[in-house]
C-alpha cells in the first residue's frame, strides 16, 4: 500500500531528488485534423507535455511508493494564427489494487472545449498565481488525478487537491470563461469540483475511501471477503438512500459511475443479492445494459 509520509517541516531541507512527483503520465496526441504546416508546429508538442506533467511537483508532501498512472489523450481539432488550437482532452488514471497485479480505473472523462495558444517548442512553467489555458488545464486535471487518488487511501483525503483544482476553475472563468464557467454541458470542469467539495457528497467520499481501502484491497484476500463486498455495497446502497438529496446526473456522478459501472458487473457478479444490480441500473441509467448481462 502506498503510503505518504507527511513531514512538513523537512519538506525544505530535502534534496530535489527525494521529493519526487506524484504522477507517471502517458500523452497521446492525435493531430490529423491539423493541416500540415500547423502539424510541423506541433510536432514536439507531445514529449513538452509529457515532460511537463512527469516532472512538475504537485503537492507539497515526499512521495513515497508507485506514481499514479494516468493518460492525457490530445485530439487537435483545428488551429488558427500559427498558434492558437482547439482540442478535446480524455484524461485516465488508475490505482493498483493491493495484493495483486490489478489496477482500478479511478476516472476517464472527455472534455470538449480547451483552447490555447502554444508556439513551436515555448517553454512551460508550473504557475499556481497566473491562469494559462495550456498549462493549468493540464494541472487542473492533475490536482483531479491526484485527489481521487488521495481520496482512496485516506477519508476525505483529497480535499486540498480539489481545492487547487476549484481555485484553477475559478481563475479560468474569470480569464477565459469557455469551458470553465457552468454549462449546460453533460461535463463541465466547475461542476466536477464543485461536486467534490460539496458537503452533500461528503458520504459519498467516503464511502469511496472504503469502496477502495476496505473493499478492492482487500477483496482477493479470502478471509476478508465479505467485509470487503460489505463496503462495496454500502456505497452503491448508501448513494440510494441519498438520491433525494443529491443529484445523480451531477457531473461527479457521471465521472464516477463511467470508471466504475464495468468494475461494479466486475466484483459484484457473484454476489448472492442480484438486486444490487437493479438499484445500480436505478442509480446509472446509462450503464443499464452492463447491469442486465449480470443479472443473466
Amino acid at each position: 500500500m502506498k503510503k505518504i509520509l507527511v513531514v512538513f517541516c523537512l519538506i525544505t531541507f530535502l534534496p530535489a531528488f527525494l521529493v519526487a512527483q506524484e504522477l507517471d503520465a502517458t500523452v497521446i496526441v492525435k493531430d490529423e485534423q491539423l493541416d500540415i504546416s500547423s502539424r510541423e508546429r506541433v510536432n514536439n508538442f507531445k514529449n513538452q507535455i509529457k515532460d511537463y506533467l512527469n516532472n512538475t511537483k504537485y503537492t507539497r508532501k515526499p512521495w513515497e511508493g508507485d506514481k499514479i498512472k494516468c493518460t492525457f489523450n490530445i485530439f487537435f481539432n483545428g488551429s488558427s494564427d500559427n498558434i492558437s488550437y482547439s482540442a478535446q482532452l480524455v484524461v485516465s488514471s488508475q490505482r493498483p489494487i493491493e495484493g495483486t497485479k490489478l489496477n482500478s480505473l479511478m476516472m476517464r472523462t472527455l472534455d470538449n472545449t480547451w483552447s490555447f495558444k502554444y508556439q513551436k517548442n515555448q517553454a512551460m512553467y508550473f504557475n499556481q498565481t497566473d491562469f494559462d489555458p495550456l498549462t493549468s488545464m493540464l494541472d487542473f486535471y492533475a490536482y483531479i488525478i491526484i485527489g481521487f487518488d488521495f481520496d482512496s487511501y485516506y477519508k476525505l483525503g483529497g480535499t486540498d487537491y480539489f481545492q487547487k483544482a476549484l481555485d484553477i476553475a475559478a481563475k479560468g472563468g474569470s480569464s477565459s470563461p469557455k469551458g470553465w464557467q457552468y454549462e449546460s454541458n453533460a461535463y463541465n470542469r466547475r461542476a466536477l469540483v464543485d461536486n467534490l467539495l460539496n458537503a452533500k457528497y461528503q458520504q459519498f467520499r467516503q464511502d469511496y475511501f472504503d469502496y477502495h481501502y476496505n473493499g478492492l484491497d482487500l477483496f482477493h484476500t479470502e478471509d476478508q471477503k465479505q467485509s470487503a463486498y460489505n463496503n462495496i455495497v454500502k456505497l452503491i446502497k448508501n448513494l440510494e438512500k441519498m438520491r433525494d438529496q443529491i443529484d445523480t446526473r451531477s457531473v461527479l456522478m457521471k465521472v464516477f459511475f463511467d470508471a466504475k459501472a464495468e468494475e461494479f458487473v466486475e466484483y459484484l457478479k457473484n454476489y448472492p443479492d442480484k438486486s444490487i444490480f437493479n438499484t445500480l441500473k436505478k442509480l446509472d441509467p446509462p450503464h443499464i445494459s452492463k447491469y442486465d448481462e449480470a443479472m443473466k
